[in-house]
């Protein structure tokens, strides 16, 4: 009796007592359920929450990995994207050829303020590359490729462009006073022979502008290495002041204004030094350019007479650069200017005035021979080509050689005497290393003597001898690769440049061009 009483009681007891259940009210039901329930969810809860927290851990890492790979993959200059993908995108957003350029420029500002713009990389990225690297102007330069004026205009993006890979890169044409340029539209493409025509007329905001904005990039890098604005310039930075990279240079492109009259060399010469004057500190190299087809009169400034005025007047007035060192002066010359004559008058006046440097090619306003034999382009191409203004692409290239091989036959050949400065007072000679401030005082290092108010250089000096070094020759026009670089280099260039074949062949061109110039140099001959 005692026995079945527990065991009632035992199943009285029980969860799942039917009569029990029977008794209970539906909320007491729906609790004591939910209760049951309840313990043992959080049970199971408990159980999962480590692998719930691994899942979660795993998922994040793999879209942080991701993330990376993407990144690393989408700023490399080698990545396919910047040469198949990226152009042809910008060419179908943008059907107008400048506004494409506009975008370019805006975006690779945009993305390098957020160091997501493309670089190159790989062991050699920011280091002298023993296979490319060679002297220039007595400055190491890492590699013989550099990026042409045009592609920077206002010099916004000059860092950027040297993240690319080029050594040298010229910014501008930038003029004393801010213009316009030309109506638009002004830039047309030539897909059909990966062509450019442009009309922009130097388009510039002037050099005040530039110098401001070249000062401030300074600044930026003095403030980020613990030195001053001075101390950067004169090279105490351990980097040259205008690039601020170890082994590459940075060249400032000047020009006269449309509306100074070329008739008046005197206007014109004082376009040019004004320019120097804003522009000169900032500056490793200047680019006289007097070459441009798209300014009225600026190429008749090419004769020998109005030539050796002009950069006769800029080589003094960058002699008085204050810094240490003062930049080298090139001057940039039209591949239409090709008769024997006009290139002797070009190299005398080279001589004479003590410019270090010849750029040869710009843009053409030749047609004949752009459109290579079998080679059959649309109607709306042959429409293009007619317009106005001058041409750059691949058809550029075998003008180009030959303009280099006779220009250095011609430099080396040719040796003028240089001209009596009259400004040596203010200008210290560039390759000693004095103090700007021993200029003009007799007897001192510089080595300078007065003569009835003409202090011309002993014949002894490093400023005799370095008159008659030979002259630096860059190249530009219708360079497209690696081979094609060699070529130029062999024919007595110093660095190749670059800007349409970067238009159409991408952010990696630069790199792709150095990667091919070491290949052609290991190929058997």
């Amino acid at each position: 009796m005692a026995s079945s009483l527990r065991t009632s009681n035992l199943v009285a007891r029980g969860p799942a007592n039917p009569l029990l259940l029977a008794r209970q009210t539906p909320r007491q039901l729906r609790a004591s359920q939910l209760s049951a329930s309840g313990r043992r969810h959080a049970s199971t809860a408990a159980e999962s929450q480590p692998v719930s927290r691994l899942k979660t851990i795993l998922f994040a890492t793999s879209l942080t990995a991701g993330g990376y790979l993407v990144y690393l993959y989408g700023t490399d200059t080698r990545a396919s994207l910047h040469r198949w993908l990226v152009p042809p995108m910008l060419r179908f957003l943008y059907p107008d050829a400048e506004e494409a350029h506009n975008a370019a420029v805006s975006s690779m500002k945009t993305l390098y303020s957020l160091n997501l713009h493309p670089r190159e990389r790989g062991s050699k990225s920011r280091e002298l590359d023993p296979e490319l690297a060679l002297s220039v102007f007595g400055h190491p330069l890492a590699n013989p490729v550099g990026i042409s004026a045009g592609l920077d205009k206002h010099a916004e993006i000059p860092d950027a462009l040297f993240a690319l890979g080029a050594s040298v890169v010229e910014v501008g044409g930038c003029t004393p006073l801010g213009q316009p340029g030309n109506p638009q539209p002004r830039m047309f493409r030539i897909p059909g022979l990966e062509g450019l025509i442009n009309r922009y007329g130097l388009n510039s905001r002037g050099a005040d502008h530039m110098a401001l904005t070249l000062r401030n990039r300074v600044r930026t890098y003095a403030k980020s290495v613990g030195l001053t604005e001075e101390q950067v310039l004169n090279g105490e930075g351990g980097v040259p002041p205008g690039s601020l990279y170890d082994g590459k240079l940075l060249a400032v492109q000047i020009a006269k204004n449309k509306d100074t009259p070329e008739g008046d060399v005197g206007a014109v010469a004082a376009d040019y030094t004004y320019c120097v004057s804003r522009l000169a500190p900032y500056a490793d190299i200047l680019v006289v350019n007097v070459s441009s087809p798209n300014t009225p009169g600026l190429r008749d400034l090419q004769a020998v007479e109005p030539l050796t005025r002009i950069l006769s007047a800029v080589v003094d007035e960058a002699r008085r650069t204050s810094r240490k060192t003062a930049p080298k002066v090139m001057v940039k010359v039209s591949p239409d200017e090709d008769t024997e004559a006009q290139m002797d008058g070009i190299v005398q006046a080279v001589w004479q005035s003590g410019v270090d440097g010849v750029i040869v090619g710009n843009t053409t306003k030749r047609r004949a021979g752009v459109v290579p034999p079998g080679i059959v382009i649309t109607p709306q191409e042959a429409t293009t080509m007619a317009e106005t203004g001058g041409y750059s692409g691949p058809m550029m290239f075998e003008r180009t050689l030959d303009l280099v091989g006779r220009y250095r036959k011609m430099l080396d050949s040719r040796s003028y005497e240089p001209r009596q400065s009259t400004e040596s007072t203010k200008a210290p000679v560039k390759d000693e290393a004095v103090s700007s401030s021993l200029a003009g005082i007799e007897g001192t290092a510089t080595g300078m003597i007065e003569d009835d108010g003409v202090v011309l250089p002993e014949p002894s000096t490093p400023a005799a001898a370095a008159s008659h070094e030979q002259k630096v020759i860059f190249a530009t026009g219708g360079i497209t690769n690696g081979q094609q670089a060699l070529q130029i280099l062999n024919a007595g260039a110093s660095v190749a440049m670059v800007y349409t074949g970067l238009v159409y062949g991408g952010a990696g061109t630069v790199t792709r061009i150095k990667g091919e110039i070491k290949e052609s140099m290991k190929a058997p001959r």
